[in-house]
């Protein structure tokens, strides 16, 4: 199992290039099962949740051939119905395929999801998306099956306790593709990664009017086809970077950024003192003065994600005074907090909130990371602090930033991957 080392205190300067979004190419190669046909997807960044994708796919029967960041899929012939549970544990994003093998075979067997350790994310909302179409759905050992001789348009209301389900949306929308008649989907998401899946959707021959609002429709269409297509700019990756140059005062250029789905997370930048330049290429980050406090809650977009809320944990703990950020999203996604504390942030922890006291600095410690987004938050923290920082597990941010150490040693970072 590998781990981090960091020497912080090193200031970053320079210029790196935002990858495509992991959560914008999951449901999209999941969704070419829809189709007997060829595609070619560019901007595929290179995490391990990709490559736990491409297994899946292989598994299914379906040809998967990657060539730098662009990746070649051939969906002819038969393809299976089951994903398997020795996969699907390793990465939630799995069940994307049971909308689509729903569609083409009329049955999909999955296995329940598996992902970061991050609390209950039920798949209620997925079940009643397939069910409103006619699908008949059970859950038997561990595993989701669904059938239908025929899937029928239908009006769905697919918003939670916690808000609108990204999963779901994408998930019923994908089902819904060749149902007789119109499916409306009420309370969708209204996440980038969705509009970019329907606008994948749309090139392969889709009929969805509404993305991007919290009410979308598809008429259902007869025939499919293979196409190519460009996933978009990783807005969470930009604003973990974004981060990185305000906690390690430093100055970074982020190329190949969409500004405007980031709007939330430069909103709360510029409260804590970041200096933000913008043109056509990307936007420049700049931090000069003391990091100031300011108080965040997560809500989903185009509110603040909640898959930044760890990395401003970390930079908002060298503030200059007080802030809460409050996030009831998801369960448990305050466990970075300890690690934090082991570093000498200031935290106290209520429910679904914490306080945060801002200290002068940070002191390296070894801290085990827990997630995906914990494990960004302790690696920007290490990269401010004094001494040395030993992150283990970070197979975690492995899943969803590309060849991040290398990346942040461009920018003057001295971080290192060791081999346990």
């Amino acid at each position: 199992m590998d781990k981090f080392i960091i020497e912080g205190g090193r200031r970053l300067e320079g210029r790196v290039d935002i990858k495509g979004a992991k959560n914008s190419a999951l449901p999209i190669l999941a969704s070419t099962l829809l189709v007997e046909d060829e595609f070619r997807i560019e901007n595929i960044p290179m995490v391990r949740d990709i490559v736990t994708m491409k297994k899946v796919l292989e598994t299914l029967g379906v040809l998967v051939s990657f060539n730098g960041n662009s990746v070649y899929i051939d969906t002819r012939g038969a393809v299976g119905y089951e994903a398997p549970y020795e996969l699907v544990k390793q990465m939630r994003a799995s069940y994307y395929v049971l909308g689509p093998l729903l569609s083409r075979l009329g049955r999909a067997r999955v296995s329940l999801p598996g992902g970061c350790a991050i609390g209950s994310r039920p798949v209620d909302l997925h079940i009643k998306g397939m069910r409103s179409l006619g699908a008949q759905v059970s859950v038997v050992h561990g595993y989701i099956e669904v059938c239908a001789d025929s899937l029928r348009g239908s009006h769905v209301l697919l918003e939670g306790a916690n808000g609108p389900s990204v999963g779901a949306t994408i998930n019923t929308m994908m089902a819904s593709l060749r149902a007789r008649g119109v499916t409306i989907i009420e309370g969708a998401a209204m996440e980038p990664e969705v509009v970019d899946v329907a606008n994948f959707l749309k090139r392969c021959g889709a009929n969805i009017q509404g993305e991007g609002t919290r009410r979308i429709e598809i008429r259902g269409v007869q025939k499919l086809s293979g196409c190519k297509y460009r996933i978009i700019p990783d807005r969470i990756e930009a604003g973990t970077f974004a981060v990185a140059a305000a906690i390690t005062k430093g100055d970074i250029y982020l190329s190949n950024v969409e500004c405007d789905c980031i709007e939330s997370i430069l909103t709360k930048l510029k409260e804590t003192g970041v200096i933000i330049s913008k043109d056509k290429r990307g936007l420049r980050i700049r931090m000069d003065g003391n990091i100031m406090p300011t108080d965040i809650e997560t809500a989903p977009y185009p509110g603040f994600p909640t898959d930044m809320q760890a990395q401003f944990t970390s930079l908002l703990a060298l503030s200059n005074g007080v802030s809460i950020v409050k996030d009831a999203i998801f369960e448990e996604r305050f466990m970075h907090v300890p690690e934090l504390v082991r570093m000498g942030a200031n935290l106290h922890q209520e429910s679904d909130y914490v306080i945060i006291k801002g200290v002068p600095y940070l002191s390296g410690a070894q801290v085990m990371a827990s997630d995906l987004r914990a494990s960004a938050a302790l690696v920007l923290a290490g990269l401010a602090a004094q001494g040395t920082t030993e992150i283990s597990r970070i197979y975690h941010i492995d899943r969803g930033y590309e060849s991040i150490e290398e990346r942040f040693q461009s920018l003057g970072a001295e971080i290192w991957r060791l081999k346990e």
